[in-house]
């Protein structure tokens, strides 16, 4: 009975077995079907990439192009030069080649080709008649592989908006880097074969996958509106022997900036190079000069914008309805704010005026006055509503923010002293943007360059967009600021700007840097023309003037110059898109 048990016992442990083996053969077999029927091409490719050299093709980045269609950034064919340690034959000849051609030391080559990696690369950016000469060596182990390089046509023009690429044609500064994503194609590949030891097969061949150029991107800047304000830029430096001279150009209709200087630009094409003499640094001393010297200050300096800023008071004031033009004003040369004498700039005083006399005049107390009808909360309340308190959103990197008082700690001293523009800080083209909105009729535009982005055969990809805010001032406000702010030009401070025959509004302004004890000061103007339906408007800003110094004085000359030349050129390419 026993006997009987145990065999049956038997019999059934040797059928699970031979299950438990079937259903594993089973798996296994159908695991080989999927992997070899179904997976076969994924695993395939996995092989073959297992035995390819992989090199890169760097794509051609995208062109930048005015508003004239000049290319103002483009690319240059280069090579890069690569060695490959395993198939190196002859290593001292090639150490001979590379030192002779690249201009490289032995000992940084040598380096390289004793170096047992797959690839190893030697140098980029090398001249294609250079990297031509290596090929005609015929030497086994060294690749030279086409390659670009970013090259600009002007050298310094417009060098702090353009910006630069680093090595790897990244944008590094400036609309470079803003479009980046734009401007950048996407990089091919050449696919080398390879036995098991990384060296090449013979006759295997390559397989290249084709890289896609960037996209091209147009500007609105204007080559020769641009080239025009660098040369006024220059002149009044030299002149002046100031510190730096910027002068922008925009379209206050539509935010559209047609040049921005900031004199003494660098050179584009050696970007770490400083444009001013400087021996004996340190490493950390020259790179903080290159950073100044890359700095954008138009966007990322602030500065007190004195009499200038006296556009956004009289907005406020009007707007409000707390001042009319005949409104009447006496000026003793100073107005008494609690404990302290702030004097007007005419020391003697401007005696009886009403409130146009008073704009003409750039008068303090008038504006002292009109900070005192308006009050800490309405001031505050239009600085909002102007837009002065956010960025501008330019389009390019690195924009500084208003550096403004604090509500709460605005006393009747800070109120005087904001009104006519000093105590805080804001950008040249936070500035810019504002009177643009207060003189177009009310519409705050948000500055730009790019207008758009096209591929490399000319097709339209997209057109940029920009916010607009409207609804800033009143229509009536921003006619009477217009008629105000031409009087200044043609009978006021700012008469050094006119010219006959052409309408111009502006304002002149001079404040004093920080710290005061240092006595050094910004010149500057502001003018827009026609006066009655502004198209142009100008900022120029002279950084430490030696000398004379007063705003009306020298800036106003430099932007009197600028709209002479750029008016008629201006109004007639209008005349031209119109038609």
């Amino acid at each position: 009975m026993s006997f009987w048990r145990s065999k049956t016992f038997n019999r059934k442990k040797i059928m699970i077995m031979f299950f438990a083996i079937f259903f594993v053969l089973l798996f296994l077999m159908g695991r080989l079907v999927y992997l070899m029927v179904f997976c076969s091409e994924y695993y395939g490719q996995k092989a073959k990439d297992l035995h390819e050299r992989e090199r890169d093709i760097k794509a051609a980045r995208g062109k930048i192009i005015d508003a004239t269609g000049t290319v103002l950034a483009t690319n240059q064919s280069v090579c890069t030069i690569s060695v490959i340690h395993s198939q190196i034959e002859d290593p001292e000849a090639v150490i001979a080649a590379l030192v002779k051609e690249l201009g490289l030391t032995e000992e940084e080559i040598r380096k390289r080709v004793e170096k047992n990696s797959s690839i190893e690369r030697v140098k980029t950016n090398v001249p294609k008649e250079v990297g031509d000469a290596i090929r005609t060596y015929g030497l086994s182990g060294i690749k030279v592989d086409e390659d670009y390089k970013r090259y600009y046509p002007f050298d310094t023009l417009a060098s702090t908006v353009l910006g630069f690429t680093g090595a790897d044609n990244q944008g590094i500064v400036g609309l470079e880097v803003k479009y980046d994503s734009y401007l950048q194609g996407t990089a091919g590949k050449i696919l080398t074969l390879t036995d098991a030891r990384g060296v090449e097969i013979e006759n295997a061949g390559e397989t290249r996958l084709e890289p896609v150029n960037g996209n091209d991107l147009y500007i609105s800047l204007d080559y020769n509106i641009q080239l025009y304000c660098e040369q006024a830029a220059e002149k009044a430096y030299l002149k002046k022997n100031a510190d730096s001279v910027s002068i922008v150009v925009m379209n206050p209709q539509n935010g559209e900036i047609l040049a921005m200087v900031n004199y003494p630009e660098f050179n584009l094409n050696d970007p770490f190079t400083l444009n001013v003499e400087a021996e004996g640094l340190t490493a950390e001393e020259k790179q903080n000069l290159l950073n100044q010297m890359w700095r954008n200050p138009c966007i990322s300096d602030t500065y007190e914008p004195g009499s200038t800023f006296k556009i956004i008071t009289a907005a406020a004031a009007l707007e409000e309805g707390v001042v009319h033009v005949s409104d009447q004003f006496y000026c003793p040369g100073y107005k008494i704010v609690e404990d302290r004498k702030i004097r007007c700039a005419r020391t003697s005083g401007h005696g009886a005026e009403t409130f146009e006399t008073g704009i003409m005049n750039s008068c303090n107390p008038v504006f002292i006055e009109l900070g005192e009808r308006l009050g800490v909360d309405n001031y505050f309340k239009y600085l909002k509503q102007f837009g002065l308190l956010t960025k501008t959103n330019i389009d390019l990197p690195g924009e500084a923010a208003t550096i403004m008082h604090q509500k709460e700690n605005v006393g009747p001293v800070e109120l005087a002293t904001m009104s006519f523009g000093q105590s805080f800080q804001i950008t040249p083209i936070q500035l810019l943007t504002t009177v643009s909105s207060i003189i177009n009729g009310g519409t705050r535009v948000t500055p730009h360059f790019g207008v758009e982005i096209r591929d490399d055969d000319g097709n339209l990809i997209e057109t940029l967009q920009y916010d607009t805010t409207e609804g800033i001032c009143q229509e009536k406000t921003s006619e009477t600021m217009r008629y105000l702010l031409e009087k200044v030009v043609s009978e006021g401070g700012g008469n050094k700007a006119y010219i006959e025959g052409y309408d111009i509004g502006g304002k002149t302004a001079t404040s004093q840097t920080l710290p005061r004890s240092d006595n050094k000061y910004i010149s500057s103007f502001l003018g827009f023309a026609p006066a009655d339906d502004p198209q142009i408007m100008v900022l120029v800003i002279i950084n430490n003037p030696e000398g004379m110094y007063y705003g009306g004085m020298i800036a106003a000359p430099v932007a009197k110059d600028i709209f002479e030349n750029i008016l008629p050129y201006a109004i007639l390419k209008s005349n031209e898109t119109e038609d």
